[in-house]
């Protein structure tokens, strides 16, 4: 286990870029102030130097609020925020005491990101996640509200969080919004979800989702009701999905 100056004192921080992204990006982007001794203690449970955009992102920031909220990028716990989200540490429910075993990992891959709908973005951590998560190590998958099912995006960390902030979300969420949803997803804390019926996964919902009927919920809520679906069509747990 690798001590924090050797996770911090790098060559080459990936911060001065990716802070610049995050002030250039053409979608708005709510960064949140960071805790640093927390980010700090965050860092080192996920073992990850500061020269990647993950290492940087969760000891410079609390967070983040992408293309008007519609996806929240977790980082260390926020310091004074007016707006709610959960850190990295709490999604994924690091150990709170400091003494517990160094050697702890996510078992089922690190989730770094929620949207709105409820899909997520979980970095694929290995050989030890758990069976059936798609993909290699260290590329990014996500969990589909719309099929329920897991999907490999095909790129690491920082090329998606790179695409997302120039504006990969209009791409990547095609067919899936409707005309103002930023009047409904802006004003949200980040433990809050939107709920539709009929549900992302029906055919009913795409013949015109502006007609669907749309319900703020937590995050909780919105993830165990996707998880419980999905067993209950195929039999097929997804898993994990984060403590929100």
């Amino acid at each position: 286990m690798r001590e924090l100056s050797e996770l911090i004192e790098v060559e080459d921080p990936a911060w001065p870029v990716l802070g610049e992204k995050l002030r250039a990006a053409p979608v708005p982007v709510d960064v949140l102030d960071a805790d640093a001794a927390r980010g700090a203690a965050a860092l080192l449970r996920t073992q990850v130097t500061v020269r990647s955009f993950l290492g940087a992102f969760l000891l410079h920031s609390g967070g983040a609020f992408v293309d008007d909220g519609w996806l929240r990028v977790y980082g260390s716990p926020a310091a004074g925020n007016d707006r709610r989200l959960p850190s990295l540490a709490q999604v994924n429910e690091f150990p709170a005491d400091e003494t517990a075993d160094p050697e702890w990992r996510p078992d089922a891959g690190l989730v770094v990101a929620h949207d709105v709908l409820g899909g997520v973005f979980v970095l694929q951590g290995g050989p030890a996640d758990r069976v059936g998560l798609p993909g290699q190590p260290g590329e990014m998958v996500y969990f589909a509200p719309d099929s329920l099912s897991w999907e490999a995006l095909g790129a690491g960390y920082g090329a998606w969080l790179s695409w997302m902030l120039s504006g990969g979300t209009e791409e990547f969420y095609e067919g899936l919004r409707w005309p103002g949803w930023q009047d409904e997803v802006r004003r949200l804390d980040g433990d809050r979800g939107l709920t539709l019926y009929p549900p992302l996964w029906s055919a009913e919902a795409h013949q015109d989702l502006a007609a669907t009927s749309r319900r703020v919920v937590t995050m909780r809520e919105l993830l165990d009701f996707e998880r419980e679906t999905s067993v209950g069509l195929d039999e097929n747990d997804p898993g994990f999905l984060g403590n929100v």
